[in-house]
């Protein structure tokens, strides 16, 4: 991990509006290092899920200011955040949404495809190259439909992974798996992380999950109430 700084928000706040105006995010500041692996984390309504939503710029319904790589940009068009997202950004969630009907490789090849920035068949080296990093290049020709959960989840990650992206967000990147598959799931992200200095954002509800990350974002209420803790023990519903 290095000092560069990622991601930084400053004051960012958020408000509902429906049924009635109502505070969701309060005065939330804080910044994200070069490598870092940190998980946010707080009962369910705490509000880490729409702060996730606000940092990978889908959300731009917020006060505040958010900067990623040195750039600001909060106040930018939605064209302008959509290229940034597919070329800064990687996305894992807690389902996976392959294309089931797509092998695995053509599954990571797409964001690289949209991007537009190498060959087809650079892509698909590329692409491979991804799917070996994560144990499944024997795997790259098969229907997504014909893989367990714990694979298609590796996929969806190798296609995070293929744009190379500065950021990887993930939203409950192991909810919808079994102890050993959640397990595989973390180690990668600490490899990701600690080997090839990958920076990684995550929202989870595993404990397990966030006590071995590298931090751990605590919140409550709609504000941070730690921002750099490193045992999260509080059993979280």
């Amino acid at each position: 991990m290095t000092s560069e700084i990622i991601i930084q928000a400053n004051q960012i706040e958020k408000y509902f509006y429906d049924p009635e105006k109502f505070k969701v995010l309060n005065d939330i500041s804080f910044a994200i290092k070069k490598g870092e692996f940190a998980t946010l984390v707080g009962k369910s309504g705490s509000g880490k899920s729409t702060l996730l939503y606000i940092l990978s710029t889908m959300d731009t319904d917020y006060k505040g200011e958010l900067i990623i790589d040195g750039t600001r940009v909060t106040g930018k068009k939605q064209n302008e955040l959509a290229a940034l997202r597919n070329e800064k950004i990687g996305f894992v969630f807690q389902f996976h949404y392959l294309l089931n009907e797509f092998s695995c490789l053509q599954n990571v090849m797409i964001p690289a495809l949209r991007l537009g920035n190498y060959s087809k068949k650079e892509i698909e080296e590329r692409a491979y190259e991804k799917l070996n990093l994560l144990g499944l290049q024997d795997q790259a020709l098969k229907p997504a439909s014909k893989l367990s959960g714990g694979q298609q989840q590796r996929v969806a990650i190798a296609r995070a992974l293929i744009n190379d992206p500065l950021i990887i967000m993930g939203d409950e990147p192991t909810g919808n798996l079994d102890s050993k598959n959640s397990d595989i799931v973390f180690e990668i992200f600490q490899k990701l992380a600690h080997e090839l200095n990958q920076t990684i954002i995550a929202v989870t509800h595993d404990n397990d999950f966030a006590n071995k990350s590298d931090r751990i974002i605590e919140m409550m209420d709609g504000e941070i109430i730690n921002a750099g803790h490193k045992s999260y023990r509080e059993t979280i519903k």
